[in-house]
């Protein structure tokens, strides 16, 4: 053992090792030029303006609450790019498995890649532990992935609802990380409108008919008010089996359903000197 002398030839001081790198990379044909600048005088004013040009203008309604039957998923299906309609027949409400969904309010593409991401994670933990996940626990999961990239650019509002040992859940999370736990929720630029109608009609003992109309009725009047939401009414109910679509119908065939002729609707002008 004491005749044997490691072997430190491969072993070099580091500014030798730099000398070879720097010989190994130096017919690389890779530039590495800086981007150009915009050739203005001000950049930092130039920097405000145009955050504010490329600032996204969202537009959708969903909503979801927790009765005595479950739970009612409802959305439209309005996807806006500004003042312009882009789509009116977009998939709001990500069928993550059969017992979980998640809704779309925000950027399209965001909900859509994270919470499908979502759907990856909730696989990955029901073959790691041969059960499935919680609703609690998949919120989280989605709550924690967003709050990682927060403040690079996502735009999430978005609902997680669903059936586990425990019962129903229902979670808001957001792009920012906030998770809120709650029984009725409304999210998107017609949620205000959709609030007024739930805050009527809800009930912890609506029956399940009446709940779906409920959801229905609340989408359709926040699309009659709201510009940016509008499309197909999509209803979801979600019971202790999973979840089922019971209806999607146009908002224009609701509006006949509900108010068949003008003199119907709340809002007909009456005049004054008539009354």
């Amino acid at each position: 053992m004491s005749g044997m002398r490691l072997d430190l030839s491969h072993v070099a001081p580091r500014s030798v090792r730099q000398h070879h790198r720097d010989d190994e990379t130096h017919d690389l044909s890779v530039s590495v030029d800086r981007f150009q600048m915009p050739d203005v005088d001000d950049f930092d004013t130039f920097e405000r303006e145009v955050v504010e040009y490329v600032k996204p203008n969202h537009g959708t309604t969903t909503l979801g609450f927790i009765f005595n039957g479950g739970i009612i998923i409802a959305v439209d299906s309005r996807a806006s790019q500004g003042s312009y309609i882009s789509s009116q027949s977009v998939k709001k409400v990500i069928e993550i498995n059969p017992f979980l969904l998640g809704t779309m309010a925000g950027g399209a593409a965001d909900c859509q890649f994270w919470e499908r991401n979502l759907g990856r994670q909730c696989r990955l933990y029901e073959l790691n532990h041969g059960k499935r996940i919680t609703v609690r626990a998949a919120s989280k999961l989605l709550a924690n992935t967003v709050y990682s990239y927060r403040g690079s650019g996502l735009s999430m509002g978005t609902m997680v609802a669903g059936w586990d040992a425990t019962g129903p859940g229902l979670y808001y999370v957001d792009s920012d990380g906030q998770r809120t736990g709650g029984k009725v929720f409304s999210v998107g630029s017609g949620s205000l409108y959709a609030y007024g109608v739930l805050d009527e009609g809800y009930s912890w003992d609506l029956s399940v008919e009446d709940a779906i109309e409920l959801g229905q009725r609340a989408i359709y009047h926040a699309t009659f008010r709201d510009a940016a939401s509008g499309g197909c009414v999509s209803v979801y109910h979600v019971t202790e089996n999973g979840w089922t679509k019971m209806r999607g119908e146009e908002v224009g065939d609701l509006h006949y359903k509900y108010y068949a002729t003008p003199e119907d609707h709340p809002t007909k002008i009456v005049d004054p000197l008539r009354i």
